[in-house]
């Protein structure tokens, strides 16, 4: 079997193991309440409280068939300090948010952000403890992973098709298929909105980050008057997770390579090269050599896979270091467990990416931009240009993909990162232009995904919280110049 990595989700995938867990399950309520009660087993952390929530399966009709929504609070300790919900989401889309207010308190929020909110979390329709998706996906097709194998040539363009038909097919026709046409963007934001309802707010604000951010440009689109302070980080561009988004992770790994070329040149003793030039060239001979004949399973596309995300944050250099070194000493190569939710994280990751627009459907676009992305960025255009299971995605639609525009509050604060390998920064900058007026765009000269508050850059960090506690933000887009020392 062709091992294969998953692409990293979140920042908040980076934490979410480190907390505890409990048995307990989460308590069930009434549409249009909530009752707290202790959270279901591997979303349990201190002063975290759990709740579900009955939403619409289809909005065109409320008083349809309803689905589960699970929401978490990490509530203020302070509440005559207390202004209101900080309603977040780590990204995505498939990845869980019941655990993420503890996860954002123990990586760093400032506590007077804490002591601001009471942080809200939820696992989106599809996902996890709400009411879940499934593919039906084998094991081989979960180890797959997110990137299609990459493609040297026009025929391994068509050869990956009937491979993605076959998954986009099982996702058609599973128990959950009755889902796929309301597991959306949109649909989770008018969930969100539900949560607010229920919360007893007459306005939320906001802190998503890679994906998240998509979820919170849409929501502020949808209900501009609903939304207080809306902080967006690491951004995808306008259209959210589509080709384009999908193509873009090959300039990402550009943008982002030469972070690792200087941290491998500063220390010699991994043995992969002297210069930057001697970096990159190790990149390629390991792909190839791993295309040619895989170790511990692991082929060219695995590794190209692992090498992009474990580019996520500058803490995980040392591990892609080591795993370089196996890979080019024939060594035992250090692999990630999967994590065990792995066959509905794919599943509800296809459902919003694949039904929230609509794929180039024929083989001759996909040949043609693998060609093009494979001359502009070798590392990773061959594989992110590639046919996926989104090309075969059942036609069947409730609406258009929301448009973003500046129509509404000028109240959004976005926060990226100049290197960032999973939403790079000409993503964020047409995103930027969509918003026009509404929103502001900070910048960190730093590399990695995930600014607010796991990144070492104080400007940017300090613009975030000061935004959330008081609702200033700077005049103008501001550019934060790298932290000395970091």
């Amino acid at each position: 079997m062709r091992r294969s990595l998953s692409l990293a989700l979140a920042a908040a995938a980076l934490t979410v193991t480190a907390l505890p867990s409990s048995s307990s399950a989460a308590a069930t309520t009434p549409p249009g309440a909530l009752k707290w009660g202790p959270c279901p087993e591997g979303a349990a952390a201190p002063r975290l409280e759990c709740a579900t929530l009955r939403v619409p399966l289809d909005y065109r009709d409320p008083d349809g068939r309803r689905i589960e929504i699970a929401v978490s609070r990490l509530a203020s300790e302070k509440p005559a300090q207390r202004r209101g919900v900080l309603l977040t989401n780590p990204g995505g889309p498939g990845g869980s948010g019941l655990l993420y207010p503890a996860v954002l308190a123990a990586s760093g929020l400032p506590q007077k952000v804490l002591d601001s909110y009471d942080i809200i979390g939820f696992d989106p329709r599809g996902v996890g403890h709400s009411t879940p998706v499934t593919c039906n996906l084998t094991q081989e097709q979960q180890w797959r992973g997110n990137f299609p194998p990459y493609a040297h040539t026009a025929a391994d363009v068509t050869r990956e098709a009937r491979p993605a038909r076959k998954i986009a097919e099982q996702c058609g026709s599973s128990r959950t298929a009755w889902m796929l046409p309301h597991t959306t963007t949109a649909n989770t934001a008018r969930d969100m909105d539900r949560i607010r309802t229920a919360l007893g707010e007459p306005k939320l604000s906001y802190l998503g980050a890679s994906y998240g951010s998509y979820l919170g440009a849409v929501y502020t689109t949808l209900f501009p008057r609903r939304g207080d302070r809306i902080v967006l980080d690491s951004n995808l561009g306008p259209g959210g997770y589509d080709y384009t988004a999908m193509r873009l992770f090959a300039r990402g790994l550009k943008d982002r390579f030469p972070d690792f070329a200087a941290f491998a040149v500063a220390h010699p003793e991994y043995g992969l090269g002297t210069t930057p030039k001697q970096i990159r060239a190790k990149f390629f001979e390991l792909a190839e050599r791993l295309d040619a004949k895989p170790q511990q399973n692991v082929d060219g596309t695995a590794f190209r896979a692992h090498t992009f995300e474990l580019l996520y944050v500058d803490g995980s250099m040392p591990r892609l270091a080591e795993f370089w070194q196996a890979a080019d000493t024939g060594g035992q190569l250090p692999l990630p467990e999967p994590p065990a939710d792995l066959e509905n994280l794919m599943a509800s990751r296809f459902a919003v990416v694949c039904g929230d627009s609509r794929w180039p459907r024929t083989l001759r676009e996909y040949r043609r931009n693998v060609a093009v992305d494979r001359l502009k960025y070798p590392m990773l255009g061959g594989s992110t240009a590639s046919i996926n299971p989104c090309a075969f995605w059942p036609r069947k639609r409730t609406e258009p993909p929301v448009r973003i525009t500046d129509r509404g509050p000028s109240n959004v604060l976005m926060v990226q990162n100049e290197r960032d390998p999973g939403t790079p920064l000409a993503g964020a900058r047409e995103l930027r232009r969509a918003f026009g007026g509404r929103a502001t765009l900070v910048t960190a000269d730093q590399g990695g995904h995930g600014v607010y508050p796991y990144g070492r850059n104080a400007c940017a960090n300090d613009a975030a919280t000061k935004f959330l506690t008081t609702g200033e933000r700077p005049a103008r887009d501001l550019a934060c110049a790298a932290q000395p020392g970091k």
